[in-house]
Order: structure tokens, then C-alpha cells, then sequence
């Protein structure tokens, strides 16, 4: 079946580096973990520039030989503490690499149970702690022999761990139930369970005095604070559609709170008051998922999941003054001082092996629905990741690209109006002919139910 989609070159633009900032160490490195095309981008932060790729696996849908044995959607990272050692967590083939940050070598890989997510070191650096979010238990992996110690029992769907600079707790969200589990480093055993709003908390993230760990609850847009002392929640707020990561900056004007609103394509900044005060909402690329700070808070550095870019945020501005390209679909993000003491960091790495993603807002035609569609090369076939919010609940939508008389791909709503899938096919067709005005007549038409594409009867149309 012949599927044309017709895409058109998407310009970035590169804000001056001739803004007054002081610039990181050029010894620093950002990582970021690219979920479709299964690579590791590294990136200079003190030139905003991409370094190159680890490659850990080929991009999909490669990935789906029998014969394959690469790594598949890399997606969690993690450091140790004397930033010596970079962990890739791949949730798609149960795979915790260690990478060298001098030498960008892969060191050992160990494969664990279903669907690891996220993970790190202990505070002294001897255990690696991976949650395996399809599973009810930690992986604790000895970081010298690449080898699981032991496991510990969790709430089922571990989402992430993070530890206490004190070395006696470790923190734990869940992707499906609304728990945290406090568990003692010591003993590997919880301690205390703490009841949050949410069922899906994919982050956390501590404040810099350790004071409070908050946390980010995806599915209803909010962020959770817990004491650290009383391991009681100090407070909920409201954030929006699509709360992902967080992460800090101590400034002059106080410490505040850097959170990516993926249904905004927005960084907002809110005060670690008793009661957070929204500051600014920081425009940024498409689908903004990990971040993390420099360690001397000057900066935020935003993967750009539907984007395959990194956005760099001015802490003092709050505004974005560069943006790198990277792999396709980052998930994780961390910044990582002192990687490389010498050389330029370049040994064992691979140039960006993507092309730039191409994003249509999905508008309604009737209700309040919404959505999004990202467009992916890859190589002779193309991906049209979809996805859809606020529609009929448990209802079947089907996906038309202009002049198609049969859907690209149909999916069904959860119980909450919400649908995503990847359609992979040959979805583009490329031309030196197309002009700009062929490009914008392109459309997405989505229809409810099987009903042939009809634009004026069409729930959402994008172009």
C-alpha cells in the first residue's frame, strides 16, 4: 500500500552564544538516552555541541529481528559518584551498560528481569540499584563484576531510585500504584510506605539542601513533595498535561523548580515555597521529558522527547539560549561534571545517525479533544507516532493522512480518552519537486470510529 506523507524540512534555530554567561567545563559532558534510535548522545556543554553518539543498538524497527542483539529503547541513565561510570538502562531488552565516561567504551552489561526503567548508584558508589518497573523488585548490581547481588522487594512497577546524599535511605516511586517506598540502604528493606495522589510517578528528584524530595505524577499533571525527616507529603500542586521531569537551581533569587510540561512544550519554574509560586513558563521544543541541572545550577538542559533535541535554559533569564541535536526520542537526561579530565571526548563515538523529526498539533474539529503527531525517518520506511487526549473513552479513533482512503493506523482510548501508537510504513515520499505549498496541504485527518477521512465530520485535523 502506497502511504505518502508529505513533510517539510524543520529549521532550528541556535539562539547566540554571545549572550554574558559563564559557560560549563569543557571536562563536563550531558547525556541523554535516545528511546527510537537507541544511542547514547553526549554533548559538550560548554560549547552546546554534540560530541557524538554510543551506540548501543540499531534503530527501529531493526530492532525487531529475532536475530538481533543489540540493546533496545534506551531509555533510564544514571552516574556514579565520582562520574567515572555512565549506566544506560534499555527497557525494551532488560539491559543495565556501563559506559566509561573517559572512553565512551561499553564496560559490561547485565541483563536483569522485565522492563527495567531507571537507576543508580549507591551514595558510596559500591551498588547499583536498577527498578524493574515490570516486575516488584529492585536489581542491586555489583558495579565491578556486572553481576546482581540480590533483589529487593518493592511495590509492584518500580519506577525510579534515587538515594540520600546520608547513605541510609533510598527513595522509590511507582508507575502503578500510589505508593513511595523509603527502603534502608543498609538492611535493603522498606522502611515506610507513603501514599500519593497518583498511581504513575515516572521522576524524582531531590531539593539541594535534601530537605524535601519531589516527585512528578505524569497521568494527572502534579508534583508531590515529601519531607525527608517526617517522610510525610508536605503538599500537592497542580502543574499540567504531561508533568514529566524536575530538577533545581539555587540562585540569587532562592531555589526554584524546573518541570517539563510535555502537553505544553514548557519548562515551568516554580518557587520551593510552602506554597510554590509559578515564576515563568519557559517556551521550549516539542514534548520536553528529562532535565537536569549543571552542578552549579547556571543551567537546565532539556531532552526534547518529539523534538530529538536538547534545549539549554539561562537560569537567570529563564530563557532558552541554545539547542543541540540528538537521537531520536530522549527520555532520560543527566549532566555529568569532570567526565573527561583530558582529550577532547570524542574516542568511540559516532556521528548523529538522524535526521530532524517533523511535529503536527492535532486542533478539534467538534469537542475538546487534542493531540500530536511526530513524523520519523528511518531510513527506507518512516514512523508517525500518535497521540491522542481528551476523546470518547474506550473508543476506537483511525488515523488518515490526505488522499489515503485507508487509515494509516487506528487505535483504541483508555478509560480516560487517551490513546498513543507508532505506525511504521512507508510513510514519506521524498521529492525535490515538493514545493511549500504542497508540503502545508498535507493533512491528518482523525476520524472516530472507522468512518472514511472526511474533514468536515473529522475529530482532530492537524497539518
Amino acid at each position: 500500500m502506497n502511504r505518502v506523507l508529505l513533510l517539510a524540512a524543520v529549521t532550528i534555530t541556535t539562539v547566540s552564544a554571545s549572550l554574558a554567561w559563564a559557560a560549563p567545563a569543557a571536562t563536563d559532558r550531558v547525556y541523554t538516552a535516545d528511546q527510537n534510535s537507541n544511542t547514547v548522545s553526549v554533548i559538550n556543554p560548554s560549547t552546546n555541541a554534540l560530541v557524538g553518539q554510543i551506540r548501543l543498538g540499531n534503530q527501529r524497527p531493526d530492532v525487531l529481528s529475532p536475530l538481533y542483539k543489540g540493546e533496545i529503547n534506551v531509555h533510564g541513565l544514571g552516574f556514579s559518584p565520582d562520574h567515572k561510570t555512565l549506566i544506560a538502562i534499555s527497557n525494551g531488552s532488560n539491559s543495565v551498560t556501563f559506559i566509561d565516561t573517559a572512553t565512551n567504551k561499553v564496560k559490561g552489561v547485565t541483563y536483569i528481569g522485565r522492563s527495567p526503567h531507571e537507576g543508580f548508584f549507591t551514595a558510596d558508589g559500591k551498588e547499583v540499584w536498577v527498578v524493574v518497573r515490570g516486575e516488584n523488585y529492585i536489581s542491586v548490581i555489583d558495579p565491578i563484576t556486572y553481576k546482581e547481588t540480590r533483589r529487593i522487594d518493592t511495590t509492584p512497577g518500580p519506577g525510579m531510585v534515587l538515594f540520600h546524599p546520608n547513605g541510609k535511605q533510598a527513595f522509590v516511586v511507582s508507575s502503578f500504584n500510589p505508593v513511595v517506598d523509603v527502603i534502608d540502604v543498609s538492611s535493603h528493606k522498606i522502611v515506610k510506605q507513603i501514599k500519593v495522589v497518583s498511581p504513575f510517578s515516572p521522576f524524582l528528584q531531590f531539593t539541594p539542601d535534601f530537605k524535601e524530595m519531589w516527585m512528578t505524577h505524569k497521568d494527572v499533571g502534579k508534583v508531590t513533595r515529601i519531607d525527608t525527616a517526617t517522610l510525610e507529603v508536605k503538599g500537592v500542586f497542580d502543574v499540567g498535561m504531561i508533568t514529566n521531569h524536575l530538577a533545581f537551581s539555587k540562585s540569587a533569587n532562592g531555589t526554584l523548580a524546573y518541570v517539563t510540561v510535555g502537553g505544553e512544550n514548557a519548562v515551568k519554574v516554580f518557587t520551593t515555597d510552602d506554597t510554590p509560586k509559578l515564576m515563568a513558563t519557559i517556551p521550549v521544543g516539542a514534548l520536553p521529558h528529562g532535565i537536569w541541572a549543571s552542578d552549579d545550577g547556571t543551567r537546565q538542559y532539556v531532552g526534547l522527547e518529539n523534538g530529538d533535541a536538547v534545549d539549554v535554559i539561562d537560569a537567570a533569564s529563564n530563557k532558552v539560549i541554545a539547542r543541540v541535536p540528538v537521537g531520536q526520542a530522549p527520555q532520560a537526561l543527566v549532566y555529568v561534571s569532570n567526565a573527561v579530565i583530558e582529550g577532547d571526548g570524542a574516542a568511540n563515538l559516532t556521528p548523529r545517525g538522524n535526521s530532524d523529526p517533523i511535529n503536527i498539533a492535532l486542533k478539534p474539529v467538534v469537542g475538546d479533544g487534542k493531540g500530536f503527531v511526530v513524523a520519523r525517518n528511518l531510513g527506507v520506511i518512516d514512523s508517525l507516532e500518535v497521540s491522542l487526549f481528551k476523546l470518547k473513552p474506550l473508543t476506537v479513533y483511525s488515523v488518515y493522512v490526505t488522499g489515503q482512503k485507508t487509515p494509516v493506523a487506528s487505535f483504541k482510548t483508555n478509560p480516560m480518552g487517551m490513546a498513543n501508537g507508532t505506525a511504521i510504513g512507508p510513510l514519506r515520499e521524498v521529492s525535490n519537486t515538493l514545493s511549500t505549498k504542497d508540503v502545508a496541504a498535507s493533512k491528518i485527518i482523525v476520524m472516530e470510529g472507522e468512518a472514511g477521512a472526511d474533514t468536515a465530520k473529522a475529530v482532530l485535523v492537524g497539518s
